[in-house]
This record gives C-alpha cells, structure tokens and sequence, in this order.
C-alpha cells in the first residue's frame, strides 16, 4: 500500500480498530516503512509489546536527547533485550547543538518559553523530523487523557511533514491510564522505574519532574512554567499539519 492509497474511508476504518488490529494493519500493509515512535513511556512499552505478538522484527525509534534520564536508558535496554529490537536512536545535530549552547548557555530553557521551545527543537523535534523522512507511517503513544490539548487526538490522520503525507497513528488514543497499567502488570512488560517515583510524563532529565499531587498528567514538564497553559509540549506533536 502507498499514502496515496489512503482515502477519508481507510481513516474511518482505521478509527475504528481496536488498538492491536491497527497495529498489525501498520506494519502488514507498510512494513519497515512503518515505526513505532517512543520516548519509552508506558505507552510506548504497551505498543511495542503488542506489535510483538505479530511480527519479530519491526522497527522502533526513540529520540536521544542526549539529556534522558538513566531510567530511561535502562527502560530502552530492557525493551531491546526483550523483544530482541535494535532500537533506532536519533540525536541532535553536533553542529548546531553546539551553537545553541554556546550562544545561549547550557540551561537556556529556564529563561522563557521561547528558548524552551528552541532547545526541544534542536533536541528533539529537528532528530524526530530526520526519523520521519524514513517511514510512511508513525505509530505514536498519543492519548486523549493526557491533557486538554490532546482530548481530540485520532486513532489514525494524515499529517503532513515537509510536504509529504505521513500517517500518524495512536493506536492507544482512548486508553485510560488504568488500563495501560494493567496490561503492563498483567504481562509483567519492563518499563521505566521513574513511573514508580511519581512521574507521569518523561523527557529530558532536568524539564520532567515529579507530579505534585492532584496536577494534571503532563504538569511535571517544564515545571517553572507553571500552569500558563495546557499545551505543555515540545513540539513534536505540534509542528506536523493535520488534514
């Protein structure tokens, strides 16, 4: 199958799988052109496992900051050894991460939120733009519960990146946190330990932090910022124009 084979119907088709038949349609239909993106969540780990289930080989891409926590590094071996995955890893560009620091310092992300923005770019959204160029299809962890600003995420769009259609899916998009944690304790899935330190959302080691109790899933990021406004993003999942 192309992308230019997917019609508003196929998207009305894949809406409305349940989450591991979208799996298995991804990578039956695009093969390697098919990837799962993670930053080693939980819903990365519950996806990962249940594409699993079909297939031996698929690919699996995670962004190396170059600042991730070691949790999250053990959390990407363990998955690897598991499941036998050679896990894709995209860096920033050397060039133009030493730019970055060197006119804006090693912690310019404190300063505003412009600058946090740019720092994600350069480390996060510009090596997940590079991934991008490889694949037809992205499978992502999305979920609606995660914030305000991503209660409409689909199962399945078209988005576009540098001119072309890829599509996004989120295979997980209506999963409840309840039910991510039971799949993963009820098949004993490894995932990462700072899940059981008070995290609810991951990146790089000094913009996560630990949920305050009763704060919504993703106030851990960017704590500084406090709560001006629900979007909490680095950009990954901002910078792609859906159709």
């Amino acid at each position: 199958m192309k992308i230019d084979d997917i019609t508003k119907n196929t998207l009305d088709k894949l809406n409305a799988m349940p989450a591991e038949e979208l799996i298995k349609w991804a990578f039956d239909n695009f093969g390697d052109r098919a990837a799962i993106g993670t930053s080693f969540q939980l819903t990365g780990t519950v996806i990962i496992d249940l594409a699993s289930k079909h297939f031996r080989k698929f690919r699996v891409f995670t962004i190396d900051t170059l600042r991730l926590h070691q949790e999250t590094y053990d959390a990407i071996k363990a998955s690897e050894k598991k499941y036998g995955l050679a896990v894709e890893r995209f860096t920033p560009d050397e060039g133009t991460l030493k730019r970055m620091v060197d006119r804006f310092g090693e912690y310019l992300f404190f300063t505003d939120k412009a600058k946090q923005e740019y720092c994600c770019f350069v480390r996060k959204v510009e090596p997940n733009k590079r991934a991008l160029k490889t694949l037809d299809v992205w499978i992502t962890g999305l979920r609606k519960d995660q914030s305000d600003y991503r209660k409409t995420v689909p199962k399945a769009s078209l988005v576009e990146e540098d001119g072309r259609k890829i599509l996004k899916l989120a295979p997980l998009a209506e999963w409840s946190m309840e039910k991510i944690w039971r799949y993963i304790k009820e098949n004993n899935l490894p995932y990462n330990k700072l899940f059981d330190k008070g995290y609810d959302s991951i990146g790089c080691i000094i913009c996560s932090t630990p949920l305050v109790k009763g704060g919504p899933p993703r106030s851990g990021r960017w704590r500084w910022f406090h709560e001006e406004d629900d979007k909490k993003e680095c950009g990954i999942h901002t910078n792609t124009v859906r159709e």
